[in-house]
């Protein structure tokens, strides 16, 4: 698989997963840390993750040399 390919693919996993946080985790609370805002981090890291992939599959298409 493509390095871009996998990029992409890591992206839409930590976005899925950071919602799995943010919407199953709202009533817990950790002592050190709250899931659901460490769910609303990944779901940003992984959307720009998925964007920068998605940037890198387009530009390997455009550029075939």
């Amino acid at each position: 698989m493509a390095p871009a390919h996998k990029t992409l693919l890591t992206g839409l996993a930590t976005f899925v997963g950071g919602t799995l946080l943010w919407l199953f985790g709202l009533d817990e609370e950790i002592v050190i840390f709250v899931p659901s805002k460490i769910g609303l981090f990944l779901m940003v890291l992984g959307a720009v993750e998925t964007l920068y992939g998605a940037y890198r599959v387009m530009r390997d298409h455009r550029d075939p040399a």
